[in-house]
């Protein structure tokens, strides 16, 4: 038999019952559209999450109070515990070479509300000048805090674009006050939306200065944490293990009671779970795909019952078992291929009503298409190997006697 031919019997042994090949199928393209579809929305995650991370600053170390174990999270270790890190932790690091910018925080929620009547539960982060350069954030409206906003312990405040829009809605936040904790604040400027999912919540902070934040609204004098910008990225293990050094000097420590974190340390652990996290659906998804090739097999097992005369008339004419091998492991190839491709298209579909929604930016990869595709001519190949390999065994003489 010539290709041609091979194919020509596949198109005529397939479309003979288009409900039980449309059915058949059904499995391979829920199964291949389901995993592109989830490992297309696991890159797209990932990359969102890297594209955030990166956008909070170049070459950003992060001090914590206490010591960070994985699972579990800040736990107590030597003395200061979470309340470790002082404004002399922030003088003393500044000294060390190789730091561009510094920047100490110290963070609350506090409800914060306008004279509008609106009101938000939010993050208000007491800061230096320097945060808008470590943290690598633009101010759209207004100004920043300035060194005279910290000296004077001033009661202004910078919002960011959620904040913003959130207090004053299409209004002028800047020159307007705001009441946080009691205390009334004058807006002077507001943040460029950074977008990013809200991670760190660039666009869901209220930002005063530094002295204000540990004087008027927390009256504590620690710290929740040190943001330091190193000046060239490959020196970020020499200054981290100089900040170390210092740090346990200052604490008269043995042991750290803080911990220093990379940008690189918290993209390569959230990555690693978006990795899982995806793995994990598209497994659960490619189920699908065995079910699928589970029903090809009994397809292909009931369309050699079905068509036991033609193998025989075929055999006693001269065709050879390999013939009849071929024709009907094409078959089930061609299930499966036509599956796929359907399948390809609903998963990139998927994808794109994802990305459409404003949901998540997915990325439909050329190695996931080409992995569908070789999934594909894998479940064709090896679901079908058994109803073609005995197929191509039947006895012509008992075949054709076949009722």
């Amino acid at each position: 038999m010539t290709s041609l031919d091979i194919l020509q019997e596949t198109y005529i042994a397939l479309s003979s019952n288009k409900v039980r090949t449309g059915l058949t199928m059904l499995g391979i393209v829920i199964g291949i559209g389901s995993v592109i579809a989830m490992v297309s929305i696991g890159q797209g995650a990932k990359a969102q999450i890297q594209s955030s991370i990166e956008g909070l600053g170049s070459n950003l170390l992060t001090i914590l109070p206490g010591v960070v174990q994985p699972g579990r999270g800040l736990v107590s270790s030597g003395r200061g515990s979470a309340q470790s890190l002082k404004n002399e932790d922030a003088t003393a690091i500044q000294q060390i070479d190789g730091i561009a910018a510094l920047s100490p925080e110290l963070s609350r929620r506090f409800q914060v509300s306008a004279p509008t009547g609106n009101n938000t539960n939010t993050t208000v982060n007491g800061v230096l000048p320097a945060y808008i350069t470590v943290r690598n954030l633009t101010v759209a409206d207004g100004n920043f805090l300035t060194d005279a906003s910290v000296r004077s312990i001033s009661r202004e405040a910078v919002l960011g674009a959620n904040v913003a829009k959130d207090l004053f809605a299409d209004a002028e936040p800047v020159g307007k006050t705001i009441r946080v904790n009691n205390a009334i604040f004058r807006v002077v400027g507001v943040l460029t939306a950074k977008g990013g999912a809200g991670f760190s919540g660039p666009d869901d902070l209220v930002i005063v200065p530094l002295s204000t934040m540990q004087k008027v609204l927390s009256g504590v004098d620690y710290l929740s944490a040190l943001y330091v910008s190193v000046t060239d990225k490959d020196q970020m293990n020499s200054v981290r293990d100089v900040i170390t050094e210092t740090l346990l000097e200052k604490h008269r420590v043995s042991e750290a009671d803080f911990s220093i974190i990379s940008q690189e340390d918290i993209l390569g652990t959230l990555s690693q779970v978006v990795n899982t996290f995806t793995l994990f659906l598209a497994s659960i998804a490619g189920i699908s795909l065995v079910v699928g090739g589970i029903g090809i097999m009994n397809m292909m097992l009931t369309t050699v019952t079905e068509r036991t005369k033609e193998i025989g008339l075929r055999k006693a004419i001269g065709a050879k078992s390999s013939d009849i091998n071929t024709q009907f492991l094409v078959e089930a190839i061609m299930l499966t291929f036509i599956g796929g491709f359907v399948g390809i298209v609903l998963g990139w579909s998927i994808a794109s009503a994802v990305t459409y929604l404003g949901i998540v930016q997915t990325q439909v990869s050329l190695s996931s298409i080409l992995l569908a595709f070789g999934v594909s001519a894998a479940i064709g190949i090896i679901f079908g190997y058994y109803p073609a390999r005995r197929a191509g065994k039947l006895n012509p003489i008992e075949a054709l006697r076949y009722e």
